[in-house]
């Protein structure tokens, strides 16, 4: 008889590894609580796949011989605590997808911030070599469906801490630790401890075969080193220090050895500026390292390639105020590289929904740097109250249009306004691209 595989979530992860389920031999049901998008629906109809939506039906759910969980759904869930209950075992997309994967290799990329910023780089490099792979993951399309649907020799994967959470026998061949720092914490039962451990299982299953990219400047990964035995090749990155094998960068060069063979480039080089974005190209560059590809290869993909949508995105000067995109700014971590890089006067738009931030982090940047806030959220208490005796003018805005208009306004000629919220965008809108859409059309609309 088939495995029975019931999925909970039915959005592209989920829809994802119900394909690969079915293509496998699964017995295959998708549970959604809340209402499906149309496009992932349809494909489920055209699968065959059974599915319900807007509840979850309990003794559908409860006679599965395994669960797979979207990232989204945490484990105070009601039916997860069911699951639990009967012993039912639960994993993550990404541990299914692994298990079809045949030979092919895996880079999984992890961190607090940056993820998608290496991720992307990476998969330029690969591309660029004329490597076969699949860029997947967190960054939007499917790890389970391109293994279903379209198989490579090379998956360059960024995974989040939830998708470390479900995994079993998951193994990286390149495992990459950009940083960690306090993010999601309201899923961790606020405890840090519980948010690092998750981060460093993406080392758990490696071998002696494999590479764990990490930064040595990070305090806290360094620490949690100290607990723990890795099996894999450390390959550190850093700027403090020469590394005989890794990556550092002295004055304005970065140098890189993994195997034999050294690359060396000037920093001014790099197509992404920024000091956080050196820490992710040094990132990216071990990892090409590891996969052989040549020096001229990697040094020509670190010049060429472009940045991501909403991640530090100019978007326009109008009447001499420049407008930054930054919506991917989902923690206080990024908005402090977002206000580092700053260097004139500055708007800055934050707000949504508040994961426990702790906005100390960022104050001496805002004291330098920001004239005004406009906040952009339903509750903006806590915002108020962080920077109040800081900055001269705080506003509250409602909508995207409303928060380009006001700080609009604010700006003067030579300023700039950044849009870089410091929180998750789930009250005003659905997802920090959407965000990142309606402000720029608000921009263009000036």
């Amino acid at each position: 008889m088939a495995k029975r595989l019931v999925i909970l979530g039915g959005g592209e992860s989920g829809v994802g590894a119900a394909i690969l389920g079915k293509q496998r031999g699964y017995d295959v049901f998708v549970s959604d609580g809340g209402a499906l998008k149309d496009v992932y629906r349809k494909t489920l109809a055209e699968q065959g796949i059974e599915f319900e939506e807007g509840k979850h039906t309990e003794e559908k759910i409860l006679s599965a011989d395994e669960v797979m969980k979207s990232p989204g759904i945490p484990e105070k869930n009601e039916m997860v605590k069911k699951i639990r209950a009967k012993g039912i075992p639960v994993i993550s997309e990404i541990e299914l997808a692994y298990r079809y994967k045949g030979n092919s290799k895996i880079v999984a990329i992890t961190g607090s911030n940056g993820k998608s910023t290496t991720t992307s780089l990476i998969y330029h490099i690969c591309k660029l070599a004329g490597m076969d792979c699949a860029l997947v993951g967190n960054i939007g399309y499917s790890f389970a469906r391109q293994v279903a649907e379209d198989p490579k020799d090379l998956y360059v994967a960024e995974i989040s801490s939830f998708q470390l959470d479900d995994i079993q026998t998951f193994r990286a061949d390149v495992a990459l630790l950009l940083n960690i720092t306090e993010d999601h914490l309201d899923r961790y039962n606020y405890q840090f401890e519980n948010y690092i451990k998750s981060k460093f299982r993406i080392t758990e299953n490696q071998t002696a075969g494999d590479y764990f990219i990490y930064c040595e400047d990070d305090e806290v990964i360094m620490a949690h080193l100290k607990s723990i035995s890795i099996t894999s090749n450390p390959l550190p990155f850093t700027m403090k220090q020469e590394v005989k094998k890794g990556a550092y960068i002295k004055g304005d060069q970065m140098m890189l050895r993994v195997q034999e063979e050294r690359v060396s480039m000037s920093i001014y080089d790099f197509a992404l500026k920024g000091k956080h974005n050196q820490y992710n190209t040094m990132a990216a560059g071990i990892a090409a390292a590891t996969l052989g590809i040549r020096k001229e290869k990697i040094r020509e993909a670190v010049k060429t390639f472009e940045s991501l949508e909403h991640r530090m995105e100019h978007v326009a000067t109008v009447r001499g105020v420049e407008f930054i995109n930054d919506s991917k700014a989902t923690n206080v971590n990024s908005t402090w590289y977002a206000l580092e890089s700053m260097n004139k006067p500055t708007i800055l738009i934050l707000g949504g929904v508040d994961k426990g931030n702790d906005y100390t982090l960022i104050e001496d940047l805002v004291k330098e740097k920001v004239k005004a806030i406009v906040c952009m959220g339903t509750d903006n208490q806590k915002i108020h109250e962080a920077f109040g005796s800081t900055v001269a003018k705080i506003v509250d805005t409602a909508t995207a249009k409303d928060a380009v208009t006001t700080a609009f306004e604010l700006a003067g000629k030579g300023d700039v306004v950044l849009l870089s919220p410091a929180c998750a965008s789930f009250d005003l809108f659905k997802n920090y691209e959407d965000r990142g859409k309606q402000f720029k059309e608000a921009v263009n609309d000036l």
